[in-house]
């Protein structure tokens, strides 16, 4: 047996600067594609509450092809919002499919966040009106911030935006962070703020319904992160029997998603669009949600790229992990 194998770590201070806009949204096309295609494997989904308090998961997969073997720990923990720590916690790791033995470990929260960005972003490309210039957005934390980044990166038109807060306080650090690429205002009214959007993207902790099912006008694309868990919600009742579904994986998303709350309505994964298996066409007036609970293929995809780019350029810690 080898003595001198090597695990490679990557912190954050390593990940963050190295996520790309460009690659990360080639490496999630790539996840998505590879899904549709079934040249990437997603294993069974682990979540389940903690006695913490928190929320623990497990995302994983493979791509046999490309060797490529992998999973993401991650979870919600709402107590470190005391402990001034961020909420999310993810970490990935990577293994060489021939023997188990690891290859990299990796702080996964700046992925988790930057590749459901491209995520959002992506959908809203294929499914928003090309004319959309009006954006609403439900949240201020680190996900409705992406969400917001890559909307406002693929949209071709300039936009405005209106945000919504949970206790309709103004956000100053969330508007400066979009000054000058946009027109941004706190929402007075959200259902009015809905009404009068052309992408409503909700981005919270999965609460409850966010607004009136009324207030989505036909032609609203909507995106929607927040629905991870076994009993979260982020839309109203009866709006997903108005719409045309497109999730990331089918079977996600009736279990942990929005879908839950419908899992009998016909649904379309976004990799089938991707990779021209299914029409993305749509008419003027058709609602679309994206339904976004997550895939390990794309974390996966992501940290592939990360992983060669540490070795090339002699990034990361790498530590004796002898046999």
């Amino acid at each position: 047996m080898p003595t001198d194998a090597k695990l490679l770590l990557l912190d954050r201070d390593v990940v963050a600067p190295s996520l790309q806009p460009d690659r990360v949204l080639a490496a999630v096309r790539e996840a998505f594609i590879l899904h549709s295609q079934r040249a990437g494997r997603v294993f069974p989904l682990v979540r389940t509450k903690l006695h913490t308090g928190g929320v623990f998961g497990i995302k994983s997969g493979d791509v046999a092809s490309q060797d490529l073997l992998g999973f993401k720990a991650a979870g919600f923990w709402p107590g470190n919002r005391g402990l001034g720590g961020d909420l999310h916690q993810a970490t990935i790791a990577l293994f060489d499919p021939h023997t188990g033995r690891p290859l990299c470990i990796m702080d996964g929260n700046a992925v988790t966040t930057a590749r459901t960005g491209a995520a959002g972003g992506l959908g809203t490309q294929l499914l928003a009106h090309p004319e959309s210039s009006r954006i609403c957005v439900f949240g201020t934390g680190v996900q409705a911030r992406v969400q917001l980044e890559y909307a406002l990166m693929l949209l071709p038109q300039r936009c405005t935006v209106q945000y919504v807060t949970s206790g309709g306080e103004l956000a100053p650090s969330f508007e400066a962070a979009f000054q000058g690429r946009c027109a941004i205002s706190l929402a007075r009214d959200r259902n009015d703020a809905v009404a009068g959007s052309d992408v409503v993207i909700t981005a919270t902790t999965g609460g409850g319904a966010l607004f009136d099912a009324d207030a989505v006008r036909p032609g609203t694309h909507l995106t929607c992160v927040g629905s991870d868990t076994v009993g979260k919600r982020e839309l109203p009742e009866g709006l997903l029997q108005r719409a045309r579904i497109v999730v990331d994986d089918l079977n996600q998303a009736r279990s942990i998603g929005e879908c839950q709350w419908a899992p009998e309505l016909p649904c379309t994964e976004i990799g089938d669009l991707l990779a021209g298996a299914a029409s993305a066409g749509r008419s003027a007036n058709d609602i679309t949600v994206f339904d976004m609970t997550g895939l390990a293929l794309q974390d996966l995809t992501v940290a592939r790229f990360l992983y060669r780019q540490a070795i090339e350029k002699g990034l990361g810690t790498s530590v004796a992990w002898p046999w």
